[in-house]
């Protein structure tokens, strides 16, 4: 079985641009002979090392803890210290001072992608995370997790933001290692001031800005274990700078004093007010002594998401190139990592999850190891750190490749791509390759691929290969588990339904928090996909909103071999609420919805699908639809 952390027998196929040949011929002869050899004993290791026991080996010195900070669609060049015009970050300035900053450090050009390749330390293709919404962002539930490593270490974990890789358990935050959830699991959230978020699944209402309330959530979390004396795994991924573009008023109107265009001021207003959040966060570790004990780490999860200053780079979110995908990476550890390190090798998201288990002496325990695409930083940041199995030299880290991939239109191709080494940039968006020599045009305002066909053509083959290695279990929307123990209830989104007829998202795009319209045919279908984990009774009920002029309506409602039928006879249709956007959005508003209860349905252990369809349609819909609320009695 291959190291976990070792990529000499894994350069092999992430770096196939090593092995000179056509990309069309010899090449891929040789991968998928080596994959025939492979595959049956990777597969049997992901299976069985899914819950290896990590122990630490760390006996004479208290654990460090860990506080994991990434915001959301903030820009390498959303940082004063960065050169943003303009914007005030003193707090992220000083923890990129004090500790190591990472010159050329790489995520994915989208949300999920990114946490997906954090959480596990392995390509997000290989974790089945392809998309952002209608569940393509779901995770596999046996993906060993950051989190279940600091966890079956004795850690106390703890998670408070956006997760953004599965809304239901066990693909929930409490089903991948975090037993302290609070935050919202879809990819973005409607309000941002007093808005409902969840704890460990239920419910919570709050008051005030949602940065500030996800601040407090993790500064009592940090806070109950420092006074117990309990390490923590303490993982903060904020949701701002993401729209909807609301943020406090006196923010947004300095930055609009400024002469910044609507949008960009409201994002430097919302960074402004995470980079006081974050002092916040780093003040309690003080107050509690244990600040030299804790690794603190920041990182963003994609390029900036309007078109403002990114430092020059072509690309900003959702693009494979440079400003897509490069942001900044902080790590401070006093007394271990020196204040001023520049970190010098392109690193990747993938790298955070095998570099904290060697920062804390991590290790698994019995059984095999996961497949990791990343590996450990260490020599980078301790002085004296020697190279060790599962921790290259600095010259090894130098000569590496790392690769970029974004799912366009939910389809599931090899482009738009991209590979990355110290020197070169490439990318294909599948037409031509473009070659980029980013140590003397960083910009990448020259493409010089056919001045270097044999560089551009070993790293098209690169990829190539690579892509065929991280798909190799193949990918596909995964079903709505009902009926885990702990989670009785489960909400099945519109967004994760399927369709046939007229029927339509109200939004145009599924994205999170969109419902279904245009139900207005006893012809048209709503489906969605269910994996019953337990066999018992289940009520059903659907969330609507209805006009009077349409009430009379009657749903047949039918899951594996059972059927209710239920008439809509009660009129809900409020307005959206009210909402502090300070620049129109793209998404749908918030509505509150009704609720139409069903039945209850005997079901079995295993697959099958829940379908609605309209007996009689008397008005011109039938109703608009939220969700499926679905609970085990």
């Amino acid at each position: 079985m291959q190291n976990a952390n070792t990529n000499s027998e894994r350069f092999k196929t992430s770096n196939p641009s090593l092995f000179p040949g056509s990309r069309f011929q010899w090449l891929k002869q040789f991968y998928f002979l080596a994959v025939l050899i492979l595959a049956g004993m990777s597969a049997r290791a992901e299976i069985v090392i899914s819950r290896s026991k990590p122990v630490s080996t760390t006996t004479a010195k208290p654990a460090p803890n860990v506080l994991l900070i990434m915001t959301d669609d903030q820009g390498w060049g959303d940082i004063s210290m960065h050169g943003a015009p303009g914007l005030q970050t003193p707090t992220l300035d000083e923890l990129g001072r004090s500790g190591a900053q990472f010159e050329r450090f790489y995520v994915s050009p989208v949300c999920a992608p990114t946490r997906a390749s954090l959480l596990t330390g392995r390509y997000h293709l290989r974790t089945g995370v392809f998309g952002v919404t209608r569940a393509r962002e779901t995770m596999r539930a046996n993906e060993v997790t950051v989190a279940e490593v600091f966890q079956q270490a004795g850690y106390a974990t703890g998670a408070f933001g956006k997760w953004h890789n599965g809304a239901h358990f066990p693909n929930h935050p409490n089903g991948q290692g975090f037993e302290e959830f609070f935050g919202f699991c879809a990819g973005h959230w409607n309000n941002y001031f007093d808005t409902e978020l969840e704890r460990n699944g239920e419910p919570v209402q709050t008051q005030g800005f949602i940065t500030d309330t996800l601040t407090n959530a993790a500064i009592d979390f940090m806070n109950d274990k420092a006074e117990s004396n309990q390490p923590f795994f303490c993982y903060v991924p904020y949701n701002a700078p993401h729209s909807p573009w609301q943020v406090p008023e006196h923010y947004y109107q300095k930055y609009l004093d400024l002469g910044l265009d609507p949008k960009a001021a409201c994002a430097y207003g919302m960074v402004e007010n995470l980079d006081e959040n974050i002092s916040k966060m780093l003040e309690c570790l003080k107050e509690n002594g244990i600040q030299d004990n804790t690794i603190v780490i920041f990182l963003t999860d994609n390029g900036p998401n309007s078109d403002r200053f990114n430092g020059d780079m072509k690309g900003r979110k959702g693009s494979v190139h440079e400003g897509g995908v490069r942001v900044p990476l902080f790590i401070r550890w006093p007394n271990r990592i020196p204040a001023g390190t520049q970190a010098e090798p392109i690193a990747a998201h993938i790298d955070l999850l095998p570099t904290l288990m060697d920062l804390c002496d991590l290790e698994w325990g019995v059984g095999d190891r996961p497949i990791l695409d990343g590996t450990s930083l260490v020599t980078t940041l301790i002085p004296g750190a020697c190279a060790t199995e599962g921790r290259p030299s600095k010259a090894a880290l130098l000569k590496r490749s790392l690769y970029t991939h974004q799912v366009s239109g939910g389809k599931i191709r090899e482009w738009p791509g991209a590979v990355r080494t110290q020197r070169w940039r490439w990318v294909s968006y599948g037409k031509e390759d473009e070659l980029y020599d980013m140590s003397v045009d960083p910009g990448q305002l020259t493409n010089v691929a056919s001045r270097f066909p044999q560089i551009t053509q070993e790293l098209g083959d690169s990829f190539e290969s690579w892509f065929q290695d991280v798909t190799r279990q193949g990918l596909e929307i995964p079903p709505v588990p009902v009926g885990a123990d702990g989670f009785l209830t489960v909400r099945a989104p519109a967004h994760e339904s399927r369709f046939e007829g007229g029927v339509k998202f109200k939004g145009g795009q599924g994205w999170a928090n969109d419902w279904l319209t245009n139900w207005t045919s006893t012809q048209d279908r709503i489906f969605w996909d269910l994996d019953v984990l337990n066999s018992g009774e289940y009520e059903v009920a659907l969330l609507y909103t209805c006009p009077v002029s349409d009430v009379g309506s009657v749903i047949e409602i039918r899951i594996q071999d059972q059927s209710r039928t239920v008439t809509m006879d009660t009129a809900h249709d409020p307005s959206p609420l009210h909402s502090p956007d300070h620049i129109e959005r793209k998404e749908v508003y918030e509505k509150k919805w009704a609720t139409l209860p069903v039945g209850i349905f005997k079901l079995k252990q295993g697959a099958g699908s829940m379908t609605l369809r309209a007996l009689k349609l008397p008005g011109d819909q039938v109703m608009e639809v939220k969700a499926a609320n679905i609970k085990r009695l």
